[in-house]
């Protein structure tokens, strides 16, 4: 089953995440199939900016996000309906 979660990078204490469609047993930095986005919670405002179309397709294909990563679709959905 795939999951769509995220992976840590950058320096300690100073984490950087990338959005990524995994396999949901392998490990949390392992391998991937697909990055489809990326997010900054260090940055002010945070620095967020996600695939929605590679991610919707992979919902439909049976991918299920994280928790965490379905806040970070509505928060970025939001972000985008305030700046229309």
């Amino acid at each position: 089953m795939l999951a769509i979660r995220l992976t840590r990078q950058g320096a300690k204490k100073k984490p950087f995440y990338r959005v990524v469609v995994a396999e949901k047993r392998g490990k949390r930095d392992g391998r991937f199939v697909e990055i489809v986005g990326y997010y900054n919670p260090c940055r002010e405002p945070l620095e967020l900016k996600l695939d929605h179309e590679r991610i919707s397709h992979w919902l439909k294909c049976g991918a299920q996000p994280t928790d965490t990563v379905r806040d970070l679709i509505k928060k970025s959905e939001q972000q985008q309906a305030a700046a229309a």
